[in-house]
């Protein structure tokens, strides 16, 4: 399947979502001639384009352009946000919709910069399983209470070359005896990088002695306590990484780039179609392949968030709920386009939706979703911040 959906199915899949109510149509009238500034991470081509593509077809059906303002950091659009605010600019502000998680978001909603509640006005909102708990209601266990809406799902996996290694690590802990019968053959990027420390998180929450306690902020006591079992994993994991344990690679590209040159077997994502989209681009061998820990591995749900002094903010509603319909989550999710997860509650879906699913491709390097097991809830935000800091100095300074 091209970039391109056929306009004519995705035309089927927006006439049969929920009808559209007054209100809603006030909210695309309003929207028409509007251009949303969408700040969004601009680390990815795949995703670059598959947000070009959302704002060709928001432009053509409802006269709303998009403009990707791209992003190294996600506290860079937060920051502007709250300038406008301390120079009192409460209307027309510079960003109209942002691509946000965790702290960022939690930091926005404590200080009232989001526009909201929104997201059940959202004609596409009904495709969404938005009961207390679920994971399109809670950010980092900061509930969302309407403030951010859904658009991608992104898990914690590991990919792993066959052609090298016959069976991965099971657990997080069987990492310590892997390694010392393969040194020097893993790695991990460095934890002031997200995917570093989304790997010492997910050790964490398979050898802490209670993985609710993760659920709270993270407390010295409790910290200490937590940690402890982490680290004496780690100080013998250690010894055994690539290049003895004294240098780490920057990001995930880095440490792909040193898998598909063989000098590592082992390498880290937050989503699963990322290697076989590696693969297609020749970034990884042929033979790679995903592979999650036996009890798991972390997920969460992307969010769009209003800025509450968005100068579109018509035009943003009308964007993230374009992001919410069927045909539209069935293109992410196709692996020749972006191949990030659907949000939305299969069980909600109409004839006309599963069969856009159903009819999406298949690749042997991109896993199933049931293949990927249980997702592990990611712990309070103030957890990755002590964990990298700890991290750092105990093994950096």
């Amino acid at each position: 399947m091209r970039l391109h959906l056929a306009a004519a199915a995705l035309a089927a899949s927006l006439a049969t979502a929920p009808a559209v109510a007054d209100d809603w149509q006030a909210t695309l009238d309003a929207a028409r001639g509007q251009t949303v500034f969408w700040n969004a991470w601009g680390g990815d081509g795949r995703t670059n384009a598959f947000i070009d593509w959302v704002g060709d077809e928001t432009a053509r059906r409802f006269g709303v352009e998009v403009r990707h303002v791209k992003l190294t950091d996600t506290a860079e659009a937060v920051t502007r946000v709250i300038s406008e605010k301390a120079a009192g600019r409460d209307e027309g502000g510079s960003v109209d919709m942002i691509w946000i998680n965790g702290p960022n978001f939690l930091a926005m909603k404590e200080q009232g910069l989001l526009h909201g509640p929104f997201v059940e006005s959202l004609p596409n909102a009904a495709y969404l399983d938005l009961s207390p708990g679920a994971p399109a209601t809670v950010d980092f266990t900061e509930p969302v209470e309407g403030m951010e809406s859904p658009w991608r799902l992104a898990r914690f996996v590991f990919a792993f070359d066959t052609a090298r290694i016959d069976v991965p690590p099971e657990t997080m802990a069987e990492f310590v005896p892997w390694a010392e019968a393969h040194p020097g053959r893993m790695t991990h990027p460095d934890p002031s990088n997200f995917m570093g420390a989304t790997f010492l998180k997910q050790a964490l929450i398979e050898l802490a002695p209670d993985a609710s306690a993760l659920q709270s902020p993270a407390g010295d006591a409790v910290f200490a306590e937590a940690t402890a079992p982490l680290w004496a994993w780690y100080d013998a994991l250690r010894p055994n990484l690539w290049r003895g344990g004294a240098a780490f690679p920057e990001n995930e590209s880095i440490q792909q780039q040193l898998m598909n040159d063989g000098e590592i077997d082992i390498a880290m994502y937050f989503d699963p179609a990322a290697p076989a989209a590696a693969i297609r681009q020749g970034l990884l061998p042929d033979t790679a392949r995903v592979f999650v820990p036996k009890g798991g591995s972390i997920g969460n749900v992307s969010f769009v968030a209003i800025p509450y002094n968005a100068a579109n903010r018509e035009g943003a509603m009308v964007v993230a709920n374009f992001l919410l319909a069927p045909e539209t989550q069935a293109q992410m999710q196709n692996i020749d386009v972006l191949g990030a997860f659907s949000v939305l509650d299969p069980a909600r879906l109409d004839d006309a939706g599963r069969a856009a699913f159903a009819a999406l491709p298949d690749d042997p390097a991109l896993p199933r979703l049931d293949e990927l097991g249980p997702t592990l809830i990611e712990p309070h935000a103030s957890w990755m911040t002590r964990l990298t800091e700890a991290w750092a100095d105990r093994n950096t300074r």
